[in-house]
């Protein structure tokens, strides 16, 4: 199976995809000013892309056991199966390092963060004109983290049908080599007793073709008895 038929390379190149987009949003994430609607947005979407992937990468790791178990019946071995471990904990290892990371910007801004003196000195004009642009771009960052949520939801959901999908595929693969041993074993059992049906006529030809020659043998000492007979005294 190449690459590109491989259910793990199709999953995998998905997840991919998202850890490359998160790894983007993670970035804007960094140079966003705290306490912005923008800020808030982008925490919210990094902590459910996160969440989202992580679950991918369980569900695809589940996969790969399955895989190990008999890695010759689906054409792996155990160099691609370490590779495909290296991979998952690898993109493992980058989400969770990205939602730590958020998750503590999160935690700080809660508690408040330092503010320089040039912040105190703003009037209330420009503290209230902040607060009116803060609450409309909430609102429309709201609007695009729903659609963002649509979309990711949709994806997640095409995910977990192919996953679902290379599951059943293993769950029918395996029933059916129960079925083939099941089948193999009744015909050596056949075969077995036929073997021993087929020794035991053997022996009883061979048993009976000693005895018709025993009887030859007596019935050829009878004959040159009588013939030595004759010609010893009626000759």
């Amino acid at each position: 199976m190449t690459p590109a038929q491989d259910p793990f390379y199709i999953v995998k190149d998905e997840i991919q995809d998202s850890i490359d987009k998160i790894q983007d949003t993670f970035n804007q994430w960094k140079q966003a000013p705290e306490n912005t609607g923008e800020y808030v947005h982008l925490t919210r979407e990094l902590l459910t892309t996160c969440e989202s992937v992580q679950w991918q990468v369980d569900e695809l790791e589940k996969a790969i056991s399955v895989a190990e178990r008999d890695p010759a019946y689906y054409g792996l071995n155990e160099v691609e199966i370490g590779k495909r471990r290296n991979w998952t904990s690898t993109a493992r290892n980058q989400v969770v390092s990205i939602r730590r990371n958020v998750e503590a910007g999160k935690h700080k801004t809660a508690f408040g963060r330092s503010v320089n003196p040039s912040e105190l000195g703003r009037s209330k004009q420009h503290i209230s004109q902040d607060n009116d642009d803060f609450i409309a771009s909430e609102s429309d960052q709201q609007m695009l983290l729903m659609k963002r949520q649509d979309d990711e939801l949709d994806a997640l959901s095409a995910s977990v049908q192919r996953i679902g999908g290379v599951g059943l595929t293993i769950h029918e693969e395996l029933v059916g080599q129960e079925k083939l041993l099941g089948e193999l074993s009744l015909d050596m059992e056949t075969t077995s007793n036929r073997l021993d049906f087929v020794q035991k006529r053997v022996a009883m030809v061979l048993k009976k073709a000693s005895l018709k020659g025993q009887i030859m043998m007596i019935a050829f000492l009878v004959v040159l008895f009588i013939i030595l007979f004759v010609l010893v005294f009626l000759t």
